[in-house]
């Protein structure tokens, strides 16, 4: 039997609302003092799985990811990542997974190698290893060499986010919980991170959970995957399996986006946040 990397059980997470950032219901009105921003999900996580979350914005998907890294606390439920509980061993499961999310933070002002070389610090790493390990990385991201030394505010955004995987990737993480990696980058570099997401499950047998708005990604990367609408799970299978749940239109094959329609009622945004 395949080892189980992530189990969700009954997740559930509710947010209440706050002055100034009401909460609206599906039909743009307030109507209650909290949201169920993931309701009652439950799925398993295979060992070197590359596992898919799609979801419109406020679906939820990112809530999920941050319950799994321990930012957020559930509300009901259980979540485990290779048996250690996110409630009652945080550290254990700290120790295990890395994250990357759209909105990856850094110190502006020093390089991406500071940056890098201060993620390596704390994690403990020899500093010599670490610097022939990040160059390592920042090479196989297509970092120019120009740039390694440069203040991070001075990148693009698409720059900024491949120093962001290059950090997760210093730890050689059991599971890598990526939000939207690719988002910001021009197609040359987000093939290169999804050729990189292949080679760290196909080489290193990491467990990859990934939430993407982009529907040929998805499809070409992911494993399984489910699609995730106010905040439930409302299907889970194989891309193949997930696209025989509509049917075809004058002969041709329904793609992801189709299924995704069809479940949903919306069309994917690609936005820098998400619930």
């Amino acid at each position: 039997m395949d080892k189980i990397a992530i189990h969700v059980q009954d997740a559930y997470k509710v947010f209440h609302k706050q002055s100034g950032f009401p909460w609206k219901s599906r039909n743009g009105r307030a109507t209650s003092s909290q949201v169920v921003a993931v309701d009652n999900v439950s799925f398993d996580v295979r060992k070197s799985e590359i596992f898919g979350v799609l979801g419109p914005n406020g679906s939820g998907k990112s809530t999920l990811v941050r319950l799994i890294a321990t930012l957020l606390l559930p509300d009901g439920g259980s979540i485990t990542v290779f048996d250690h509980d996110v409630v009652r061993d945080p550290m254990a499961v700290q120790r295990l997974i890395n994250r990357v999310s759209v909105e990856a933070s850094f110190f502006k002002k020093l390089s991406p190698m500071e940056n890098l070389s201060y993620g390596a610090r704390l994690y403990g790493l020899n500093n010599r290893q670490a610097r022939l390990q990040i160059r390592a990385i920042l090479d196989r991201l297509g970092l120019e060499k120009s740039a390694v030394d440069k203040p991070v505010e001075e990148m693009s955004r698409g720059m900024q986010q491949k120093v962001a995987i290059a950090r997760a990737l210093l730890t050689r993480p059991a599971v890598l919980l990526l939000d939207e990696p690719t988002t910001g980058l021009d197609p040359r570099s987000k093939r290169e991170v999804q050729s990189l997401v292949r080679e760290m499950r196909d080489q290193d047998g990491t467990t990859i959970l990934l939430t993407t708005h982009d529907m040929v990604e998805a499809d070409t990367l992911c494993d399984r995957i489910a699609i995730m609408d106010l905040g439930k799970v409302v299907a889970l299978d194989t891309p193949k399996k997930l696209r025989t749940l509509v049917a075809s239109q004058n002969g041709n094959t329904p793609t992801l986006e189709d299924v995704f329609l069809e479940l949903t009622g919306k069309k994917l945004v690609n936005e820098e946040t998400d619930a």
